[in-house]
């Protein structure tokens, strides 16, 4: 990236809601024109959460470095000395900072009224070049939150506020009244119902009519679509990142709004569809490269301890084997043995990377967005701890997927191996243990990652893990400058919620256009 070129007039001001680490506001303010500009400059974002608000403040007083981030905070991520405070090292541009990402709760009285305020100075300041980007909260969306509200007594979804969080966007959309607006939200949304009606229909149209210049026309990035053809159907919203250099299988809703009264001076074959990537990333592309690290264990921790339980791991896997067809056993046993013999050859691993290993094997020009050549070691890469029953299951499972390329389901999993779960053959968590096989992309990385892991296991069998907050984030596409403030827990949290940077940076592309 490089430094950051102001341009008068050519500008576009930003407001970004539910911001969550920055996802959606780093791909847009990273986007570069062919000309050297950056033209959309965030001036607020907005996010609740504590630590996540503590990383999109950080971000955004780096940003007021351009690309040159200050000394002091390679120092930082290469563990020469502690985060400083940067309010004293850089005052002036630590209170712009400040003055761009709020820490609030939208919805509130007072909330309002500063984002009123804020919107009154971002349209004067660009003209009415603006543009309203975020993602209000999915958990009651998704499948999985719907799920587990179901179980709840006397749950009702009208009275969930959560299924309406929404119209805070809403609301700021109506009195922002940009010219273009990007809302993204998990695939849940499309089926969600409140009393019987579809909450899609209603979002829609809540969207197309904010605002007093006659409203929004809707765009789908994913779908052939232009000014001439009908209105885009629900599943024209899905974008499937995979299909787009991300390399994680994610699904989620993503709309594009254009104001009505701009329709005139768009050209009639004017399209907003992204352009798909000749070739797909996987998991092996981002997080091979990066040094091998052992598990921590969840008691009595100590790298001797971890060695001896994972020689204890590979004699499990190794008995268990006996349990399948003979096909079965020999392509397992065949990568076991690559597994043991890696595992012996090697001294004993850290528990974090002391270099920053390989550049990734993606597209070149995916790899220069990951990587930063002052970095000397990778920022929120240290593992969680693991009971040490796990780690035969999490060998297991990634010598079950270098063998088969798939992940194996709870039916597959020996019975030595089979963990102390009532519900274990119910069918109901078939993929308790989800190894990322290497040669595909991830599944979706969702905040559940904070939860134990389990569903994210490292495809490596010797390092016998789930992945660390790192290569959450890399699957993600975020910069590896990129730090994620809080406890691992919370930075866990902060990843999985997140827009992956690099396809928000694609989307800014996009929509670049309506602006020139």
């Amino acid at each position: 990236m490089k430094i950051k070129k102001e341009s008068v007039g050519r500008s576009v001001g930003v407001v970004d809601l539910f911001s969550g680490p920055g996802g959606l506001g780093e791909g847009f303010s990273a986007y570069e024109t062919e000309q050297g500009l950056n033209p959309f400059q965030i001036k607020v974002s907005i996010e609740k959460e504590q630590s996540a608000h503590s990383t999109l403040l950080l971000r955004s007083f780096l940003r007021k470095f351009g690309s040159d981030f200050p000394i002091e905070y390679y120092d930082f991520l290469n563990g020469k000395r502690d985060e400083p405070d940067w309010s004293i090292l850089y005052p002036d541009k630590w209170a712009a900072a400040k003055e761009e990402a709020l820490c609030m709760s939208l919805g509130d009285e007072n909330t309002r009224n500063i984002v009123s305020a804020k919107i009154s100075e971002i349209n004067n300041d660009f003209n009415g070049r603006t543009l309203l980007i975020g993602g209000p909260p999915c958990q009651a969306y998704s499948l999985v939150g719907r799920s587990r509200n179901a179980g709840k007594l006397d749950y009702q979804p009208h009275l969930d506020e959560r299924n309406f969080l929404y119209e805070e966007y809403v609301n700021v959309l109506a009195e922002l009244e940009p010219m273009v607006f990007v809302m993204e939200n998990v695939k849940g949304m499309l089926s969600a119902t409140i009393k019987g009606k579809e909450l899609f229909s209603r979002v829609k149209q809540d969207l197309e009519s904010a605002g007093k210049r006659g409203g929004y026309r809707l765009l789908a990035l994913a779908a052939e679509n232009d000014y001439t053809r009908s209105a885009p159907g629900p599943s024209d919203f899905i974008i499937r990142s995979e299909n787009y250099s991300i390399p994680q299988a994610r699904h989620r809703v993503i709309i594009v709004g254009i104001r009505r009264d701009l329709s005139g001076s768009l050209d009639t074959n004017f399209s907003l569809t992204l352009k798909k990537s000749r070739n797909q990333a996987n998991v092996n592309d981002m997080i091979s490269g990066i040094p091998r690290i052992r598990s921590g264990l969840s008691k009595n921790d100590t790298a001797d301890g971890w060695h001896k339980a994972v020689i204890q791991a590979i004699k499990l896997v190794d008995d268990s084997c006996s349990e399948f067809s003979r096909e079965f056993s020999q392509k397992m046993r065949i990568v076991l043995r690559d597994c043991k013999a890696s595992f012996e050859a090697q001294e004993y691993l850290p528990r974090s990377p002391t270099d920053k290993g390989k550049r990734p094997s993606c597209s070149a020009a995916l790899s220069n967005w990951i990587t930063d050549s002052r970095l000397k070691k990778l920022p929120n890469s240290d593992t969680r701890g693991h009971m040490k029953g796990d780690l035969a299951r999490y060998m297991f499972a990634a010598i079950f997927g270098a063998a088969f390329d798939r992940s194996p389901t709870a039916s597959e999993f020996p019975e030595k191996l089979a963990p102390a779960h009532k519900n274990w053959q119910s069918g109901k968590f078939a993929d308790r243990f989800r190894v990322q096989t290497g040669g595909n992309p991830s599944s979706t990385i969702t905040s559940h990652i904070s939860k134990d892991g389990n569903y994210y296991i490292h495809p490596d069998p010797v390092q016998c893990r789930t992945l660390t907050v790192r290569e959450a984030a890399r699957l993600q596409t975020f910069p590896d400058n990129y730090y994620f403030k809080g406890n691992r827990t919370q930075q866990y949290t902060q990843v999985g919620n997140a827009v992956p940077p690099y396809l928000a940076r694609q989307i800014a592309e996009a929509i670049w256009p309506v602006y020139e």
